[in-house]
C-alpha cells in the first residue's frame, strides 16, 4: 500500500502513516515524502492488540515514531479544545404561553406562525381520519435538559465503568460537553470512529475519537466503495436519540484514552470492546434506577417544564380523538415525569389526577419489539405498582405462535369502560376518569382498546426515529409524527441564513460554466483543433489560464462559504438536517418514515385538531431554482 505524501515534514508525515494504518487493515505500507526520503509502516499484531509503528528512512537520517508517541502529539492538543456552541443547541424549551396565540383563540384573524413553531409535512395527513393520538413520553413530552440530564448520563456511566468494569480511575476527570453531539451520527465500533453520512451513505465528516479524519484518511476507509455501506449493526450503532449523546461522546474520550496507551486495560481491549462495556455501563444506570432518582427528586432540574401541553392534550381530547401514552418506561417513573408535566407537583404532592387527561397508559412497551406484536400484557396497580397478569395465568406463547392467544385479546376491555382495579374511579376534582395503566403488550393490545381498526387510524408521536417512527410505520402503518427539538435552533438560523443559500447555488451554477469552457479548451488542444496561429494560440492558452484562477477561486470561495455554512450551524457536525449539500442520513429517515414533524408535541397547539396536512411538491434536479434569481 502506498500513500503521496511529499511536501511533509517527517513527523507529520508519520502521523499520516499511522493514522491511515489504523483505520484499515493493511500490515505493511510506504509513504513518499521526496525524493531520499519514506515513512515505512507496519503493524505488529499482539494477542490482543495490535502495535504500529511508522519509521522514517531518510539519507540522512532514521526516526522512529511509536504509535504512543504519535497518539499523545496528535491528540493532547485536540482533546482539550472545546466546541464554541452558543446556540443552546438540543436543549430548547418547549413553546411558553404569550409567544403566540393558541389555535383555539385566534377565530378571525390568525396570525402567521414563525418557522418553529410550525408543523411540518412530509405525506399527506387529514386530521378527520385519525382516531386515536398516542405519545411517546421520554424526549417527546418530556423534554430532558441535555446540561444536566445527559451530565448525569455520562457521569453515573464513569462510574459503573470503574467501578464494574475496573477501568482506570482517571474517567473520573473527564468533562462532559453537552453541545458537543449531535443526532443522526453513526460509530463505528471496530475501528473507534465517528461518522456523518449523507443520504447516499457517503461519509462527508469522520472523527477518530476526538481527532478528526484526514480527508484522503476518511475517502480510502469509507468512501473506495471496498465494504458494504450498510453502517448497521452489529458493526456500527446509531446515535439516533439525544439520551445517545452522551453515550456517544464518552465513548469518543475512551478511544482517545485507549490511543494514549498510558492505561493498560483500554491499552490491551478493542474499539469494539469499548462499546460494548459502554453500553453494558448505561443499561446499569438504567437497571439500578440511578439516573431515574435523581430525575424524581428534582424533576425541574432535569426535565423543561412545558405550560401548554395540558391545554394541548385536552385540546385533542375535546376533538373526539382517543389520547393515549406508550412509553418504555416503568409506571413508577411515568408518574413522576407526568406529574411534574401536567400538574406541576413532585414529592409528596403527586397524585394520580394526571390520569384524567389520557384514554390509557401503557408503560414498559419494549418498542420497537411492541410492534411485533408479542408482548405479554399486565394490568398496573397504580397504588402499589404490582402487576396482575391478564390472559388469566396462562403461559407465556411460544415463539413460533403465528398470533396472539384470543384469550389474551377477547378478555382485554375498551379504555372508555374498565373499571378494573379501579382504574376509572372518579377523579375528586374533576370529575373525569383515570385513564387505566397497562405495562407490556402490544400494538393489538392498544388498537383493541381504543376501538381502533387500521393503522392508519392511529397517529403516533415521538422522538426515536428508529423505535418509534420507522418500526411503527413499516410494521403497523401507523401515521407518524416526529419530535426534533434541535429544530428549534436550526429553523431559526435557516431563516438567517437565505442569502447564504441563494449565493451557493449561484456559485455552483458558474463553476459549472467555467468547468464547462475548461474542458472546451483542453480538449481542442488535446485533439488539435486550435487555431495553429501563434497569437491566437497564446490569447487561447491565457484564457485557459484565467479560466483556470477562476475555477479555483469560485471553488475556494464556495467551499468556505458552505463550511462557514455549517459551523453556524455546529462547528463539528454542521447542519443536522444537511451533510454538505446533500440531505443527512437522519433526514433522508425523516422524509422516509415521519409524516410529520416538528421541534415540540406543544406545537400542535397552534393547529386546528382537524386539519389536513399536506406535503410540498417534490423537486427533482431538473427542475431546479431558477425563481430564486429572478
Amino acid at each position: 500500500m502506498y500513500v503521496d505524501c511529499r511536501g511533509m515534514s517527517y513527523q507529520d508525515a508519520a502521523k499520516r502513516c499511522f493514522c491511515v494504518l489504523r483505520q484499515t487493515s493493511a500490515h505493511i505500507f510506504t509513504c513518499r515524502i521526496s525524493k531520499t526520503a519514506v515513512v515505512i509502516s507496519t503493524r505488529q499484531n499482539l494477542a490482543s492488540s495490535s502495535v504500529i509503528s511508522c519509521k522514517v528512512v531518510s539519507l540522512y537520517s532514521t526516526k522512529l515514531c511509536t504509535q504512543k508517541t504519535l497518539i499523545s502529539s496528535a491528540t493532547s492538543s485536540s482533546s482539550q479544545v472545546t466546541s464554541p456552541v452558543t446556540h443552546e443547541y438540543g436543549s430548547a424549551p418547549p413553546p411558553q404561553p404569550g409567544q403566540h396565540p393558541e389555535w383555539w383563540s385566534q377565530v378571525l384573524t390568525p396570525t402567521p406562525l414563525p418557522a418553529k413553531r410550525r408543523i411540518y409535512c412530509n405525506r399527506a395527513l387529514n386530521m378527520k381520519q385519525i382516531k386515536a393520538i398516542g405519545f411517546d413520553m421520554d424526549y417527546t413530552l418530556a423534554q430532558y435538559r441535555p446540561e444536566t440530564f445527559e451530565a448525569l448520563a455520562h457521569k453515573e456511566t464513569i462510574e459503573k465503568l470503574v467501578h464494574n468494569f475496573k477501568y482506570p480511575e482517571e474517567l473520573r476527570s473527564l468533562k462532559f460537553q453537552w453541545d458537543y453531539m449531535v443526532k443522526g451520527l453513526i460509530i463505528d465500533k471496530n475501528r473507534g470512529n465517528t461518522l456523518k453520512v449523507d443520504r447516499h451513505r457517503y461519509v462527508k465528516v469522520a472523527y477518530h475519537g476526538l481527532t478528526p479524519l484526514p480527508n484522503d484518511v476518511r475517502k480510502t476507509v469509507y468512501n473506495s466503495g471496498q465494504f458494504d455501506q450498510t453502517f448497521e449493526e452489529p458493526d456500527y450503532a446509531m446515535v439516533d436519540t439525544l439520551f445517545s449523546l452522551a453515550e456517544a461522546y464518552l465513548f469518543m474520550q475512551l478511544v482517545e484514552m485507549k490511543d494514549e496507551h498510558k492505561y493498560g486495560i483500554l491499552t490491551g481491549k478493542a474499539y469494539s470492546e469499548l462499546y460494548r462495556d459502554l453500553r453494558t455501563a448505561v443499561d446499569l444506570c438504567h437497571r439500578d434506577g440511578s439516573l431515574k432518582k435523581a430525575v424524581t427528586a428534582d424533576p425541574c432540574k432535569f426535565i423543561h417544564y412545558d405550560p401548554l401541553l395540558p391545554q394541548t392534550i385536552g385540546m385533542l381530547r375535546a376533538s373526539g380523538r382517543k389520547v393515549c401514552i406508550a412509553t418504555n418506561s416503568l409506571w413508577d417513573f411515568t408518574n413522576v415525569v407526568m406529574n411534574y408535566l401536567i400538574l406541576g407537583k413532585s414529592g409528596a404532592s403527586k397524585s394520580f389526577e394526571w390520569l384524567s387527561c389520557f384514554d390509557l397508559v401503557m408503560v414498559g412497551c419494549g418498542k420497537p419489539a411492541f410492534f411485533q406484536g408479542r408482548g405479554q400484557l399486565f394490568s398496573v396497580d397504580i397504588k402499589t405498582g404490582y402487576l396482575r397478569n391478564m390472559d388469566n395465568g396462562a403461559p407465556t406463547m411460544p415463539l413460533e405462535t403465528p398470533e396472539p392467544s384470543p384469550v389474551a385479546t377477547s378478555q382485554l376491555p375498551e379504555a372508555s369502560t374498565s373499571t378494573e382495579n379501579g382504574h376509572h374511579q372518579m377523579n375528586s376534582d374533576n370529575g373525569r376518569p383515570w385513564a387505566p395503566v397497562y405495562q407490556g403488550g402490544s400494538y393489538k393490545d392498544l388498537h383493541r382498546m381504543l376501538n381502533v381498526r387500521s393503522g392508519d387510524e392511529m397517529l403516533y408521536i415521538g422522538d426515536h426515529i428508529l423505535g418509534d417512527i420507522v418500526t411503527s410505520k413499516k410494521s403497523v402503518g401507523w401515521r407518524t409524527m416526529l419530535v426534533v427539538p434541535e429544530l428549534d435552533v436550526d429553523l431559526s438560523l435557516e431563516q438567517e441564513s437565505k442569502r447564504v443559500h441563494r449565493e451557493l447555488r449561484l456559485l455552483r451554477d458558474q463553476r459549472d460554466v467555467i468547468d464547462d469552457q475548461v474542458e472546451r479548451f483542453e480538449w481542442a488542444l488535446k485533439q488539435d483543433t486550435m487555431p495553429t496561429d501563434p497569437i491566437m494560440l497564446s490569447k487561447n492558452l491565457e484564457l485557459l489560464k484565467e479560466l483556470k484562477l477562476r475555477k479555483a477561486s469560485l471553488k475556494e470561495r464556495h467551499s468556505n462559504l458552505l463550511a462557514n455554512l455549517h459551523r453556524k450551524f455546529h462547528p463539528i457536525w454542521g447542519q443536522l438536517l444537511k451533510t454538505g449539500h446533500q440531505n443527512s442520513r437522519f433526514a433522508n429517515q425523516m422524509e422516509r418514515f415521519a409524516c410529520l414533524y416538528t421541534s415540540h408535541v406543544s406545537n400542535l397547539a397552534f393547529y386546528s385538531p382537524e386539519k389536513s396536512y399536506r406535503g410540498g411538491m417534490d423537486y427533482m434536479a431538473h427542475e431546479g431554482f431558477e425563481d430564486d434569481f429572478m
